[in-house]
Parts: C-alpha cells; sequence; structure tokens
C-alpha cells in the first residue's frame, strides 16, 4: 500500500522564523511539529487531475495546519506538496480516514513517480498556527 504523503505528497512549508503564536503561547522551537515536503511526477497529461485530487477535501483533517499543492515551474508533469501537522500521530492517523483512502486508490493511475520526500520539524514561519 502506497502512503498519504508520496501519493498525496505528504508534505509541509517549514519556513523559519521567529515566534508563530500570539502573546503568551509557545514558541514554534517548544511544539513539535511534524512536516513533509515532497515532489510527485504525474503521468504525462495527469498533472491537472492529480492536483484536482490532491486539493480536493484538504481543510478540516485533524491536526492538518497547513497542506500547499504547487506545480512545478521547470517540470510540466511535476507536482510539490508540502504539509504541516501538529504531531506525525495526527499525520498517521490521516491515512486511515476514508476520504483519504479513497484518494490513494483513485490517485495511483495518475502517478507516475516520487521524485524526493523529506520529513521536517517545521520551527517557525508566517501562517503557522497549530490552532487548525
Amino acid at each position: 500500500m502506497i502512503a498519504r504523503r508520496p501519493i498525496l505528497a505528504g508534505l509541509a512549508l517549514a519556513m523559519l522564523g521567529g515566534r508563530a503564536f500570539a502573546f503568551g503561547r509557545p514558541a514554534m522551537e517548544e511544539i513539535d511539529l511534524f512536516g513533509m515536503i515532497g515532489k510527485i511526477t504525474a503521468a504525462p497529461g495527469k498533472r491537472d487531475a492529480l492536483i484536482a485530487l490532491l486539493t480536493e477535501g484538504t481543510a478540516g483533517m485533524p491536526g492538518c495546519i497547513s497542506y500547499v499543492v504547487a506545480e512545478d515551474r521547470a517540470n510540466a508533469d511535476a507536482i510539490w506538496v508540502t504539509e504541516i501537522w501538529t504531531t506525525k500521530a495526527h499525520h498517521e492517523d490521516s491515512l486511515k480516514l476514508p476520504a483519504v483512502q479513497a484518494a490513494i486508490a483513485k490517485g495511483r493511475p495518475m502517478i507516475a513517480g516520487f521524485e524526493t520526500s523529506a520529513e521536517t520539524r517545521p520551527v517557525g514561519g508566517h501562517g503557522m498556527t497549530p490552532e487548525n
């Protein structure tokens, strides 16, 4: 079985920066966030359909702070996905959701391969709040 992050391109904008919380909240360095960044190569002519699948229904996943899907400007078939989760467990639990399982099954035929994948520990940056 292929994991959601490589398929749905598991991954989060791990932007570096100072405090990302309102006054009285812990600094990002005090929270063990989980991030992923990955590159997916779509089957020829399938990038737009795969992007539509990857961006459909991404809001409201428990523990998901950020989920960004981007076109690679240099490769017409490549997609980058970046994610931030409040914990690695939230990421792993998302793989068990029925909607995610259905998306994995639907997405498999549209994927030619996975080129790059990295787990990260987001420590700060614009737009990072664990309240989602």
